[in-house]
């Protein structure tokens, strides 16, 4: 295994967690830590959590701090090679063929007839791009039995061709929400962290940097009303987008005169997206909000 000190420009856990803050991501030191570590080993990052606790953040971030093209591969049930590796342009084959002369045999298999999915673009960018596997859990098994091979030894194999390998790894991050169990194998070929909501301290500093219009003492109870929220049995409970999201909108109607506490209540639909967790809060909103 080759190991790079640095990567970059990147040659510590505390520069990665520097580049990623600015980037806007202010990042934990056990996920600047696993970040780097994958990028030293030339492994893949796998990153899972609950939704909404910032892991396709995370990646969007690592891309602009190491000032890589992010090429996202989103998940979904029954994807399959054709629409996350490659795939044959059939008809500009089959036009290929119909213009061919007389006893000419067209080379239909040539790179020209090639359309380049995520993985497969990522492999030819090799060091300028970082690929986003997300919600690899949204896919099934066979998908997986896929990924195998492109994670382990950075390649692709075309049966109509041969094997496609780069040149210069690029950088891959896996999330999962964890709806299902991922295999082993996948995991093997990874280096692991598991993201959890930040603390609100930090969680409160998040939203100060993302949306520079709210204040200090507007965050931190927006974050403490989070908080409260998330340790009830609701359906979607609010992620750190939302938080931050609701700040913002508390604050725009704050500034239209509506005061404090009810810029929060009336501002409640940005957090809460659905109709049941709203009717379960709504009557103990006022101590949700605090």
């Amino acid at each position: 295994m080759t190991v790079q000190r640095t990567i970059d420009g990147i040659d510590s856990p505390e520069a990665l967690k520097a580049a990623l803050s600015a980037a806007q991501y202010l990042a934990g030191d056990g996920l600047a830590t696993s970040a780097y570590l994958a990028l030293a080993l030339g492994k893949p990052l796998l990153l899972e959590g609950a939704p909404g606790v910032g892991k396709t953040e995370a990646a969007k971030a690592l891309a602009s701090a190491l000032m890589r093209e992010m090429i996202r591969l989103q998940c979904f049930e029954g994807i399959d090679a054709a629409s996350a590796m490659y795939e044959w342009n059939y008809a500009r084959q089959m036009l290929a063929i119909r213009q061919a002369g007389e006893g000419e045999e067209p080379d239909i298999y040539a790179d020209r007839f090639l359309i380049e999915r995520p993985m497969l673009k990522a492999l030819r960018n090799g060091r300028h791009s970082l690929l986003l596997v997300d919600e690899i859990d949204r896919s099934d098994h066979e998908f997986e039995a896929f990924l195998l091979e492109y994670l382990s030894d950075f390649q692709i194999s075309i049966p109509e061709t041969g094997t496609v390998s780069a040149l210069h790894r690029p950088i891959i991050v896996l999330t999962s929400n964890r709806t299902r169990d991922l295999h082993e194998a996948l995991r093997r070929r990874c280096v692991y962290h598991w993201i959890d909501f930040p603390e609100p301290e930090l969680e409160a500093d998040i939203v100060m940097a993302r949306a520079g219009s709210v204040a200090r003492d507007t965050a931190r109870a927006i974050v403490a009303a989070v908080n409260r929220m998330r340790q009830e049995p609701l359906a979607k409970p609010p992620g750190i987008a939302e938080t931050i999201e609701w700040a913002e909108a508390a604050t725009v109607l704050n500034s239209l005169g509506h005061g404090w506490p009810e810029a929060f209540r009336q501002s409640i639909g940005v957090a809460l997206k659905d109709q049941d967790d709203l009717g379960f809060l709504e009557p103990r909103m006022a101590e949700m909000i605090g």
